[in-house]
């Protein structure tokens, strides 16, 4: 099944994260929403698309998920460029625009 960013949920994301019932409170669906934000902001300035030129990318699906694990996982709203995940690295350098 493809995906595009633009139909990524916070749920989708909450079954990604394999969140028990009872972690599947309010703040911490807001949280993941903010996440989920966050992780698409960084596709878009990281690459230079705009949002609807990144969403005819389906691989960027598996860039959301994985920086919104890494955001989850530290418990941080940002994304340090400096220490990508190889993969993710990757995929957005393939479609990369603002390589000044």
């Amino acid at each position: 099944m493809s995906m595009k960013i633009s139909e990524i949920t916070a749920d989708n994301l909450i079954n990604y994260l394999r969140l028990s019932p009872e972690e599947k409170d309010e703040k911490e669906a807001a949280e993941i929403k903010t996440f989920l934000e966050t992780a698409k902001e960084f596709i878009y300035s990281y690459t230079g698309l705009t949002p609807e030129e990144a969403n005819n990318h389906e691989d960027f699906t598996i860039v959301v998920y994985v920086l919104v694990q890494d955001m989850y996982d530290n418990r941080c709203f940002y994304i340090d460029k400096n220490n990508l995940n190889k993969v993710v690295e990757t995929i957005l350098n393939m479609h990369r625009t603002n390589l000044v």
